[in-house]
Order: structure tokens, then C-alpha cells, then sequence
């Protein structure tokens, strides 16, 4: 065979291939992906454990709701601040007031 004849034919195939995979390309529709949702089904009988997961599936919108900025307020209270027991001007529990 010819290689100016090879050639073509492996041109031919080369630009059928591309515009091929061009065609199903655009032919396909471009969904974003989607996250899923994790929901709760029993949030526990726990009002603030209820409040915090609505306010997760109000997606963006829960940056607008004051309830939602209240309940992320007190999560984060209850999280961040340290008990009683860990304070330093708390005392030390068990030592009988001596000190060595």
C-alpha cells in the first residue's frame, strides 16, 4: 500500500474519531453533581439536635435565618467552652486541701 494512501486513511479515521467523540459529547447532558444529603430520621427527641439539622438542609438560605445563627450560636457554646472542672481557678477535686 501506498503510504500517501495510509496516510489519509488513518487521517479520515483519526478526525471520524474525533468528531465522533465531539457528537456524544454535546449529545449528553452536563449535569453538576450531586451531594448527597445525610438526613437524620430520628434526631433523638433533642429540640437543639432538631433545629440544627433543619437548618442544614436549608442549604444557603440558613445563613439568612436568625433561629439557625441562634442554634449554631449555642452548638458552638457547647463545644468550645470548658467545663467547670477544667478551669484553672476551679478546685482540684481529691487533693484534701494539701498541697505538697
Amino acid at each position: 500500500m501506498d503510504p500517501k494512501i495510509a496516510a489519509r486513511i488513518t487521517a479520515v479515521l483519526a478526525i471520524g474519531a474525533g468528531l465522533t467523540a465531539t457528537f456524544m459529547a454535546f449529545s449528553q447532558r452536563q449535569r453538576p453533581e450531586e451531594t448527597p444529603v445525610f438526613r437524620s430520621l430520628d434526631p433523638g427527641g433533642d429540640p437543639a439536635r432538631t433545629e440544627l439539622l433543619r437548618c442544614r438542609d436549608l442549604g444557603a438560605e440558613a445563613l439568612n435565618d436568625k433561629t439557625c445563627l441562634e442554634a449554631w450560636i449555642k452548638s458552638r457554646r457547647r463545644f468550645l467552652t470548658r467545663p467547670e472542672s477544667d478551669r484553672p481557678d476551679a478546685p482540684a477535686s481529691g487533693a484534701g486541701g494539701a498541697t505538697r
